[in-house]
């Protein structure tokens, strides 16, 4: 599949873009996940909506990064602004799931574009990596051969859904196709890895920057959906209603029988919620 592509300070970033005059939504995905994630969300939401679906170098990138680049929390959510301005995207729904970064983007240089946000299950506060075996990923990361050693069960279909692998992320199996497409460029690419151990490695930083993104998030005056797994194992409850609380335009919906991936598990609740929400702050054009 051919992606467009836009050229950052950081090295190029490839997308989707479902296009049409509608508002448009921003979806961001999580660590070593890109776009298709959302792909059951977007399926519904496209017809009445502009889909943008970036793939940032969080692991299932396909074109590293410059050597250079700044691959932190707040490095990867300076990515994630630089390429809402390239393309020159106003009036923005935010979406994010499991990857808190977006949230550094708010009261920052580019706030302005973003009209409201969309935080399904992600980390927050200080819960980066998150709860779980991402814990480990820091120090796996410091260990030469460690995180080839932490990738390796991602190469057999059946060990993706163990406890220790994505088992926790969500109730539902991600079909073979998607996680083959998410883990193929890690697995392959020693540029890829290099990327992702960047990353994994300034988790303390991102924990400290999430933490003071509390502030700004308390500031932000516009609509903003909480959308928070009931069954989450690694994105703590009481997370969700603080950032609900938290928001001074800030509602909370909880999503049944999901864990983290609401995307993946309740994708037609998710959709029916943020269609509502939309509807509601801003009808389609």
């Amino acid at each position: 599949m051919i992606m467009p592509k836009v050229e950052l300070a950081a090295g190029t970033i490839e997308y989707e873009d479902t296009g049409g005059n509608g508002p448009t939504i921003v979806f961001v995905h999580g660590l070593i996940m890109d776009g298709s994630l959302w792909r059951h969300v977007v399926a519904d939401l496209r017809r009445d909506y502009r889909c943008v679906l970036p793939t940032l170098p969080l692991g299932a990138h396909r074109r590293a990064m410059r050597p250079e680049a700044d691959l932190s929390m707040q490095g990867m959510a300076e990515i994630l602004g630089e390429f809402i301005e390239a393309l020159d995207l106003r009036e923005i729904t935010l979406a994010m799931s499991d990857w808190g970064g977006p949230q550094l983007l708010v009261g920052g240089a580019r706030d302005e574009r973003i009209a409201r946000l969309v935080v399904c299950s992600c980390e927050a506060f200080d819960n980066v990596p998150p709860k779980g075996p991402a814990r480990l990923l820091p120090y796996l990361a410091r260990v030469p051969g460690g995180l080839d050693a932490a990738l390796l069960p991602f190469r057999f279909d059946r060990l993706r859904r163990l406890p220790m692998t994505y088992g926790l992320l969500s109730k539902r199996p991600v079909p073979r196709e998607v996680m083959d497409r998410w883990f193929t460029p890690i697995r392959d690419r020693r540029e890829i890895r290099r990327d992702l151990r960047k990353y994994v490695r300034s988790a303390p930083q991102g924990r400290r920057d999430l933490v003071a993104a509390a502030d700004a998030l308390a500031r932000f005056d516009r609509p903003a959906l909480v959308a928070w797994a009931s069954e989450d194992r690694m994105m703590p409850a009481e997370h969700g209603r603080r950032l609900a609380e938290l928001l001074p335009q800030g509602r909370l919906v909880e999503i049944a029988d999901s864990y983290t991936l609401i995307p993946e598990d309740q994708p037609a609740v998710l959709a029916a919620h943020i269609r509502e929400f939309l509807a509601e702050t801003q009808p389609p054009a």
